[in-house]
């Protein structure tokens, strides 16, 4: 794969490759986001020394691992003594250090971090001396990587003891916006319009691992099949690894992704705690920190409302697409669901979350984008007297103005009829009413195609945003 995107890191990173002091390097994002691939490719000329950690391996297993890694970076004949703690193979490698006669800043690598600090094995602590007693004083980067997002912040970023503040900087790597995935596709020779785009992204998100399966020549709905529906596509079983690697007791993060799949707006503490049967206590926390820092839910927090009325979202594609179809699809192909209303109803919901993503995007098209803005939601329970309505994106602007945000994903233009138009002007009035604003309120609908001209859109529809928007790249 060509190196896509990623330009703040790649700046950061060669930064601290010219730098004139030793730098460590912490890299965390969720699994098959690319962290590794973009390590390699920025450092390929400067890495000498890599270390991957293996799954459920014991310590002797990762210590004899990296006597193996370190004879072949050392390119010795004869091979080396494993050795049987982390403090004598950071030994090693300080020496394997020391040996080397080029002055150029050199790259030591450890991917995959959780995997090789096994419990009681005492990793941290042996490279949390390796640094502050050698690698600092050495012309060197020292890079740690991790897809157990929180694992990597807790344990590393926010060290107590050894590694406490020895982090210089931190890389959060996101999932390509719709702009980047574009890029990216035209590198692989794909060439698919915004709405051909948009629908693959509902399926898989900006996940690099998962866009490499697109081929070209290919419509959107025959690459999902391919990818998601066909016996050997990548993301045909991909869901049944995906949280199993990277969490502890992973059925109770995947019991949470599967309350949350069954709710589009969200759900609140209180809410999940009742529908998953669990008590309300440091677990759940744990378990709600740990999806949020791996990219695969969010939480937001509605308009008006307190901090213990925070709705929990989940906002990866992939998950919410295979539990709502691949999963439960069983044998169908994706061209027996492409036109099934329950796709576009689904994929009107995905749409809206993608356009969550890509706010900045939004604000740009609004001209507000230097505008200080607060995003939200609004949710008015329905009564027996009132019916109860919902927003899911409110922008909040400082300049004393609120775009209501309405998100459509059509084929076409889409065009207002009387009964959506009594039904926003509900929503307005409602929205006005009980959250007492005294705001200007601008009615804004993203949409794929944008609105067709009308009685009923004159008046009503203050700013029209087409998908063409969500893929301009901000400077």
């Amino acid at each position: 794969m060509d190196l896509v995107g990623r330009l703040e890191e790649i700046e950061i990173m060669k930064e601290m490759l010219s730098s004139d002091e030793s730098e460590m390097l912490a890299v965390i994002g969720r699994r098959r986001v690319g962290k590794t691939f973009l390590i390699r490719e920025v450092y390929k000329d400067a890495i000498c020394f890599e270390i991957t950690g293996i799954k459920d391996a014991s310590k002797e297993e990762q210590l004899y691992n990296f006597s193996i890694q370190l004879a072949e970076f050392s390119k010795s004949e004869i091979e080396l003594a494993v050795p049987n703690n982390w403090i004598k193979a950071f030994n090693q490698l300080a020496r394997y250090l020391d040996s080397l006669k080029s002055k150029k800043k050199k790259v030591i690598f450890f991917d995959e971090l959780p995997w090789l600090s096994t419990r009681r094995s005492g990793f941290l602590e042996a490279l949390a001396h390796f640094w502050n007693n050698r690698a600092s004083r050495q012309n060197i980067v020292v890079v740690i990587c991790g897809s157990a997002a929180s694992w990597m912040i807790d344990k590393v970023v926010n060290n107590k003891g050894g590694l406490h503040n020895r982090i210089t900087r931190l890389i959060q790597l996101e999932p390509f916006n719709l702009q980047e995935t574009e890029m990216f596709f035209k590198t692989k020779s794909v060439k698919l319009n915004h709405y051909q785009i948009v629908q693959i992204y509902l399926t898989m998100g900006g996940i690099p691992h998962y866009l490499k399966e697109v081929k070209p020549g290919l419509s959107a709905a025959q690459n999902i099949d391919k990818i998601c529906f066909q016996k050997n596509g990548l993301l045909k079983n991909e869901f049944q690894n995906l949280y199993a690697v990277l969490f502890e007791n992973a059925q109770n993060h995947e019991k949470i992704i599967r309350v949350l799949a069954n709710k589009g707006i969200g759900l609140t503490r209180n809410e999940l705690v009742k529908l998953l049967k669990i008590s309300d206590g440091g677990s759940l926390t744990r378990y709600l920190n740990e999806l949020i820092t791996s990219g695969f839910i969010s939480k937001y927090q509605p308009f008006g409302k307190q901090k213990k009325e925070t709705l929990y979202r989940l906002t990866d594609e992939y998950s919410l697409f295979y539990i709502r179809f691949i999963e439960r699809g069983k044998n169908r192909l994706f061209a027996q669901i492409y036109n099934h209303q329950q796709w576009k109803s689904w994929s009107g919901f995905a749409f809206e979350s993608v356009c969550m993503k890509h706010v900045k995007q939004i604000k740009h098209a609004l001209g507000i984008s230097g505008v200080l803005t607060t995003e939200s939601s609004f949710i008015k329970r329905g009564t027996q007297q009132n019916e109860g309505f919902q927003i899911d994106l409110l922008i909040d602007r400082n300049d004393n103005s609120i775009n209501i945000c309405e998100m459509k994903f059509y084929e076409s233009e889409f065009e207002i009829d009387a009964e959506y138009a009594k039904k926003l002007r509900h929503k307005i009035a409602g929205f006005r009413e009980y959250s007492k604003t005294r705001k200007q309120l601008f009615v804004t609908l993203v949409s794929t195609f944008g609105v067709k001209q009308n009685k009923h859109s004159t008046g009503l529809v203050d700013n029209s945003i087409t998908i063409d928007w969500l893929f301009k790249k901000l400077v």
